[in-house]
């Protein structure tokens, strides 16, 4: 039961922060969405900032399972990591532009919220280098990958599908410069 009630709380949230925007997400808000008390919020987040980490960690789950299902078809972890940003629907990309919100909104550096943020980021980080024997280079692949997502989050231009195979394949060694 604990598990669903969680799962209503974030849900709840994910649909504030899509309706209103972070600035008007309180937890009372959220616990009336959610149809519990703020006890019962409190009793799974007990601050604002815990609720909030735990919704970058429930996105962070879901890019492991896409990550999965993409590595069971083939990918490496390299070639998923570099994939363009292509979300699935709207509401999906509207909800990851609300948590970069949420993201910039953390003043300290020692926040719950940036905490989460650093496990879910840095989470691929040993898969990109069992496969990539460089550490540099692995490194090369996440900043890359990290600004393919950034500017598929702010809606930029994607580039050139047939450019973009070719700045994987050399990332990647696997074409002549």
């Amino acid at each position: 039961m604990a598990v669903k009630t969680r799962d209503r709380i974030l849900d709840a949230l994910e649909a504030l922060l899509l309706e209103r925007g972070v600035q008007q997400v309180t937890l009372e808000a959220v616990a009336a969405a959610a149809g519990v008390s703020k006890g019962g919020l409190l009793y799974h987040f007990n601050t604002k900032d815990a609720l909030l980490a735990g919704m970058v960690r429930r996105l962070g789950e879901r890019a492991d399972r896409q990550l999965a299902e993409a590595v069971e078809q083939g990918a490496s972890v390299a070639e998923w990591y570099l994939a363009p940003g292509d979300f699935d629907e709207a509401r999906e990309a509207a909800l990851f532009r609300s948590m970069l919100a949420v993201m910039r909104s953390v003043d300290a550096p020692d926040s719950e919220v940036q905490q989460a943020l650093v496990e879910v980021m840095r989470s691929w980080d040993s898969g990109l280098q069992r496969e990539i024997a460089d550490p540099v280079q692995a490194e090369i692949v996440r900043l890359v990958g990290d600004g393919i997502y950034l500017a598929a989050l702010l809606g930029l231009p994607q580039t050139d599908a047939a450019l973009h195979r070719q700045v994987v394949q050399r990332l990647l060694g696997r074409s002549s410069p």
